[in-house]
């Protein structure tokens, strides 16, 4: 026969277990609006039956259930949609930085304006071809002085811009590699923190869920691979573990950049190491040569890794914003988005100076151009107009021939532009970046719908639902009083037991 408290007991139970079930749903409610929450959920389960098995197990027709208890509260998550987000977020961050990089530099060159380099060199070319028609008009030679300099002052725009941006650019890579290096720490003290909680039998959602949107926000930087370890002790069946972060060194193997409560830090080649602040360490001081990796104390000293890790060349470094910084800034032999455009123009205006300088004869026309930066109208000529070589026989009147051969040097085939001319060379270059242009803008946009789309998937199993919590509370609730009632139920059973039998005659 079971105990005169059975029933109490049961009550018991169901009021705790429907209790904390109602404290979970308004923890959802309350963090509804928590960036990287996981609504989290109560697993109800049976408590053993009466009697258990055994000799002396009591003779009744069958087992009695003695009620329910929370088995474990669980976070509601998708590993899978993770492992998707993950990868379409490492993508967006690419092919966005890439697009942004692309869409600085078109604004810059600003082609086709009536303010860039092609209508500098077209009011040039239309100033000669006045010039030719009157060469000996002293208002003709200083206009075409005065559009000299400005295509000039284009070149020097352009190459100070480019370069501008560049250096910005290396700005951003040290920023992002900070920014890396705080999520991989902070991930490092996660799982030191998950490591004392899990061996008690716990499940730390709370800290699951910082550790997971930190994995979130890294994968936006580079690829990697996460893997989980069980902490030991008495640790839950179902509990995520210590993660472990890996990335492609680029040779088939692996560097684990999270390990238990440590974590190494990337640094980029070449860059001042002597630098007196972090943004000055992790900036890059000339085309990227590759990423190291160190250990850092809790002062701050680099003590180096053990065992050491191996340099990852840029070709191989991780898809993710971190590559995408490096194809823009500039990485290897002069490979990269800006360094490729800053030697295009660079080409460009040496070519063209120099055939121009040819064509002219002495003084040459144009100096200092061993670059786009550099290039200017020699002086003697800003100076003294009638230098210009217009006339292709000096001294006779009306003679504007060689003008008019400089004009056609914008459409003279050149052997340093591989016989193109400067126009059809420079549309070609421009077109060019155009296409890249248009490959970043869909290629990001392309990325941003699929990443929407995961996260809308994500938000579906993992968000707060404020209409779905307060149907749970209500079912809750209802549950909490209906087991406060059967515990009045076997309280009044009991006043009757105790108070009320044995009192006849009384």
């Amino acid at each position: 026969m079971s105990s005169t408290f059975f029933g109490l007991e049961t009550a018991r139970r169901a009021l705790a277990t429907q209790q904390s079930a109602l404290y979970t749903t308004g923890h959802n409610i309350a963090n509804a609006n928590t960036l990287g929450y996981s609504r989290q959920s109560v697993n109800f389960t049976a408590t053993t039956p009466f009697p258990s098995v055994g000799l002396n197990s009591p003779k009744i027709p069958g087992q009695m259930g003695t009620g329910v208890e929370a088995g474990s509260v669980t976070r509601i998550r998708d590993a899978f949609i993770d492992s998707q987000y993950r990868d379409e977020s490492n993508k967006l961050g690419y092919w966005e930085s890439r697009s942004q990089a692309i869409s600085q530099m078109e604004d810059f060159l600003n082609e086709p304006s009536e303010y860039g380099l092609s209508k500098s060199m077209d009011q040039f070319w239309s100033s000669l071809q006045d010039l030719s028609v009157n060469p000996e008009n002293d208002g003709a030679r200083a206009v075409v002085v005065q559009r000299a300099v400005a295509v000039a002052d284009s070149f020097n725009y352009i190459h100070e811009s480019l370069s501008k941006i560049q250096d910005n650019l290396g700005n951003e890579m040290s920023i992002s590699l900070q920014s890396v290096n705080s999520i991989l720490s902070q991930i490092a003290e996660l799982n030191q923190q998950i490591s004392t909680v899990e061996p008690n039998g716990y499940l730390p959602n709370d800290l699951y869920d910082k550790r997971d949107l930190l994995l979130d926000e890294l994968s936006q930087y580079i690829k990697f691979d996460v893997q989980y370890t069980k902490s030991g002790g008495n640790t839950l069946p179902i509990a995520d573990g210590i993660a472990t972060i890996s990335i492609s060194d680029g040779n088939g193997g692996k560097i684990q950049l999270v390990s238990g409560n440590k974590n190494l830090e990337f640094r980029v080649s070449p860059s001042n190491a002597t630098a007196s602040t972090m943004n000055e360490k992790l900036k890059p001081t000339g085309p990227i040569t590759g990423f190291t990796f160190v250990q850092v104390d809790e002062n701050g000293n680099e003590s180096g890794p053990n065992p050491p890790t191996p340099t990852i060349a840029p070709e191989k470094m991780a898809n993710g914003k971190i590559r995408a910084i490096m194809h823009s800034f500039g990485y290897g032999d002069n490979k990269g988005v800006y360094p490729e455009m800053i030697s295009e123009i660079d080409k460009l205006a040496k070519a063209y100076a120099e055939a121009f300088n040819a064509q002219h004869g002495d003084p040459e026309f144009f100096s200092e151009i061993t670059s786009a930066g550099t290039i200017k109208v020699n002086q003697a000529i800003i100076d003294n107009p009638s230098l210009i070589a217009a006339t292709s026989v000096p001294g006779e009147e009306g003679n504007g021939k060689n003008a008019l051969a400089l004009a056609d040097v914008k459409f003279k085939e050149l052997a340093d532009l591989g016989g193109a001319s400067f126009q059809t060379y420079f549309e070609g270059v421009i077109g060019q970046m155009g296409v890249n242009g248009q490959e970043a803008q869909r290629m990001a946009f392309n990325s941003a719908t699929l990443q929407l789309a995961v996260e809308e998937r994500k938000a579906s199993v993992s968000s707060v639902s404020l209409d779905e919590e307060m149907t749970n509370m209500i079912r809750f609730q209802h549950a909490y009083n209906a087991a406060a009632r059967s515990l009045t139920a076997v309280d009044e059973i009991l006043d009757k037991v105790i108070n009320g039998m044995g009192r006849v005659g009384l």
